[in-house]
């Protein structure tokens, strides 16, 4: 299996929470026409080549998922300037426009999706950083590509698990994309992305794994009901201070872990998610 292309266990019917009711449809659909809207909004500014200012790329995305109806509460906050990667756990769809409310940043995606019809053109001139996930020999060309971007000052989003997760387990940070901070000498900044109802209580309804779709993915998420995002801006990791990739990834980690969710966590028999195994220095703090 490629170092991009790494799985996670979760499944919507072992994971996923749903809460649907007949009731709850009008109000969903106001909202699912409200995202449209805005992600349509977004098209049209790149389709006529706009730039526009930081500030507003990230209302912009603040809006996104408030028209979703969750709620967001941002702690911390990222350098404004200067090159920097941006490294969080991956749980839904959502996470994009949660990470663009922190900073605006290239994404990372998939090569396969330059090749889509309208689409593949529109994603690719939003500043996207393509990369070939089942192609190994490719991943040092990808890796430069990064360190470039980073070097010429540029934000780049990655979720360095590969894989969507359901929040009750977190994936291993894979450690390719961490050699390009390395080469750029920029910092990494980690982010920890949590999805709780507004009674305190985790929710798994943005959750967007296995097979399932993103229309149904975004149809539980508007038609659900006190969902709050939470999104931990943690202290930057310096590259200078971590001697390779591994024990840059594995600082990043270790900053993004939800160690609540993990003890709270107990697998289900037969299906469901692990959680992630914490580190060793994790371990001992959970003793």
């Amino acid at each position: 299996m490629s170092v991009w292309l790494p799985s996670a266990p979760c499944t919507p019917g072992a994971c996923v929470e749903t809460r649907t009711s007949r009731a709850a449809v009008p109000r969903a659909a106001v909202r699912f026409a409200a995202v449209v809207a805005l992600v349509l909004v977004g098209v049209l500014v790149s389709l006529v080549g706009l730039r526009p200012p930081a500030g507003a790329v990230r209302r912009w995305s603040r809006w996104v998922v408030r028209a979703s109806g969750v709620r967001v509460r941002i702690s911390g906050a990222a350098p404004p300037t200067g090159g920097l990667l941006l490294v969080a756990n991956h749980v839904s769809w959502l996470d994009v426009p949660l990470l663009g409310a922190v900073r605006p940043a290239r994404m990372l995606a998939k090569a396969d999706i330059r090749a889509w019809p309208v689409a593949g053109a529109l994603v690719a001139r939003s500043g996207v950083l393509f990369i070939e996930r089942d192609r190994i020999r490719a991943l040092p060309d990808t890796v430069t590509r990064i360190a470039d971007a980073l070097r010429g000052g540029a934000a780049v989003v990655a979720f360095p698990e590969g894989s969507t997760w359901c929040g009750r387990g977190q994936g291993r940070f894979r450690r390719a994309v961490f050699q390009a901070a390395l080469d750029a000498d920029v910092p990494v900044q980690p982010v920890r992305v949590r999805y709780r109802l507004a009674r305190g209580g985790p929710s798994t309804t943005p959750a967007y794994v296995g097979d399932d779709s993103l229309l149904a993915s975004v149809w539980r998420v508007v038609t659900a009901r006190d969902v709050v995002a939470e999104v931990d801006v943690r202290p930057v990791v310096r590259p200078a201070d971590h001697l390779d990739r591994r024990a840059l990834a594995g600082a990043a980690q270790t900053a993004v872990i939800d160690m609540a969710a993990m003890v709270a966590h107990v697998p289900e028999v037969g299906g469901g998610c692990l959680p992630a195994q914490p580190s060793p220095a994790i371990r001992a703090s959970l003793v």
